[in-house]
């Protein structure tokens, strides 16, 4: 990246000073200087461009029922791509390494998801009746439009949460030396975490500020505990399977939730729940629009981008036309957290836990994202072996798709029945979210692997066809080789721009008493169909 004018004078004043005294340590000592001002020069910048990115996603949807998130992919994807054909970065954002140390701390904002829809599940299954009283209520003044200022406070923190968490958890298990800033994460990490305690909104009203302030650091603690012992079994299993850390980041997070199942939400907590996805993902689609010029030379990439967006509208709306035609669920508050469950979908999980698309979905949605991976047991561990086999195992496969759809046939069952009653519509979902995901996950992988697409890069097609998380964070730290991990980011984000048909018609729905067009979802269903199947024959 080039250097500014007062860079290069402090850069030509410091060698004369080297050469003056002719020291190989105290070069060494100036360097190491160097290197911390620039890494707290990239931190800043990072948060800048991460957090004016979402703000500004906000206020574009402000005063409709349309999600952010949309937005963010279209800026993130857009900005990446500019900044490589500027020549001021090259594809990877290798220029800007905490922009991809934001992108990597998936798992970190999942944890957060994870404990509250465990949380949400012992409530249901124990029919707990706890009190409503919160610690900290935000403040309604608007400071930009469509975000108040907690929300500001909820969005930077967020930032300051992911990349202190990242930062102390790489300094632990030492692998910070793989970053070009790998020194300074001891500085990155304390600045990180001490913004983070202290980065309170003065509007909103605590009831006791100390307490919440605590509460703030001992979430940061648990999370990072839940990394670090996730990433223990994770390697300790290896040898038998090699099943990815988040999947036991999910089990120890949502058992936890059950067990703290009365645990009011501190600020670390608050500020993920908001913010934490769509940062992540802000800084995923930077990467990945990074790429987009080089993807496409990549063999095979054509395939893959076209199973994506035709998967994208496939596997979503064939799942709404389930709920609405079978499940005779037409409610944004069923739609909305039962198809983000079924799909393990980030955008919109984003979405609902943000609260873009009313309150029932914020509730519900934690509970369905968590339920789908109790069934990752089976579906990271057949992955897991078919993996270091290099093919599906279809013996394994099928019958799991067979027993989704059984799972998915209860599920219209249930919802039929429910007849507006929320324990039943929570139940039925659940079913729904569980099976649907067995059927997508298993019947993409079974389909795309036999019809002759190499395995690694069925993973990121499948993983971009459902705008799955899971697989995202799975594939992004090498379950499936190096190649996926580097192209995930781009391939992840590009069937996002589908999303106008997703978001657009959850949109409409929230503005029509939480009703959805059904000749447009079946029109949608039909379409993707047909796309789909356009896909295997062309590979």
């Amino acid at each position: 990246m080039k250097n500014t004018i007062a860079e290069n004078l402090v850069l030509i004043k410091t060698f004369l000073n080297i050469k003056l005294q002719g020291g190989k340590g105290k070069l060494e000592q100036v360097m190491d200087q160097i290197a911390h001002i620039s890494a707290l020069n990239h931190f800043f910048i990072t948060m800048l461009i991460l957090i004016t990115m979402v703000l500004v996603s906000r206020t574009v949807v402000a005063g409709t029922k349309y999600s952010s998130i949309l937005i963010i992919v279209v800026f993130g994807l857009a900005m990446g791509f500019l900044l490589v054909k500027s020549q001021m970065a090259t594809p990877g954002l290798a220029e800007f390494p905490m922009v991809v140390l934001a992108s990597k701390t998936t798992v970190i904002a999942l944890i957060a998801s994870f404990f509250v829809g465990g949380q949400e599940i012992k409530k249901i299954f124990c029919k707990e009746d706890l009190k409503v009283d919160d610690i900290m209520i935000p403040s309604k003044d608007e400071t930009i439009l469509g975000t108040n200022s907690t929300q500001i406070f909820f969005l930077i923190r967020a930032f300051f949460i992911l990349i202190g968490i990242q930062t102390t958890h790489s300094l632990i298990v030492g692998v910070q030396g793989d970053s070009v800033f790998g020194k300074s994460y001891m500085l990155l990490a304390y600045l990180s975490i001490v913004l983070a305690i202290i980065f309170i909104d003065n509007k909103a009203k605590i009831s006791s500020k100390q307490v919440y302030i605590r509460k703030g650091f001992v979430e940061m603690l648990a999370i990072l505990g839940i990394l670090m012992l996730s990433l223990k079994i994770a390697s300790t299993v290896k040898p038998f399977i090699a099943l990815p850390q988040i999947f036991f980041a999910m089990l120890l997070s949502a058992g936890l939730g059950m067990i703290f199942s009365n645990w009011k939400f501190g600020p670390t907590l608050n500020a993920l729940l908001f913010a934490g996805i769509p940062v992540v993902l802000a800084g995923s689609f930077l990467v990945g629009g990074s790429r987009m010029s080089d993807a496409f030379k990549i063999a095979g990439v054509k395939n893959v981008m076209i199973y994506g967006f035709s998967g994208q509208v496939f596997w979503m709306f064939s799942g709404l036309a389930i709920l609405i035609f079978l499940c005779k669920s037409n409610n944004i508050r069923n739609l909305a957290p039962g198809m983000a469950g079924a799909l393990s979908h980030s955008g919109l999980t984003g979405a609902c836990t943000g609260g873009d698309l009313g309150e029932k979905a914020a509730s519900r949605a934690p509970i369905m994202i968590n339920i789908p991976f109790f069934g990752h047991v089976f579906v990271f561990s057949i992955l897991a072996a078919s993996a270091e086999r290099g093919s599906i195992i279809v013996a394994w496969t099928l019958p799991l798709i067979c027993v989704g759809l059984v799972i998915v046939a209860f599920a219209i069952g249930t919802l039929r029945k429910a007849d507006g009653d929320d324990g039943k519509e929570v139940k039925g979902l659940m079913q729904f979210a569980f099976g649907w995901q067995v059927v997508a996950v298993f019947g993409s992988f079974t389909m795309l692997n036999v019809a002759g697409m190499p395995l690694d890069q069925v993973s990121i097609a499948v993983s971009s066809a459902l705008s799955h998380f899971g697989l995202f964070a799975a594939v992004q730290g090498g379950m499936f080789g190096g190649t996926a991990a580097g192209l995930i980011a781009f391939i992840f984000a590009m069937p996002f721009l589908v999303h106008p048909l997703v978001f657009g018609m959850f949109g409409k729905a929230a503005e029509n008493e939480g009703k959805m067009s059904t000749k447009i979802v079946l029109g949608l269903t039909i379409a993707g169909s047909i796309g789909v199947i356009y896909s295997l024959l062309t590979i």
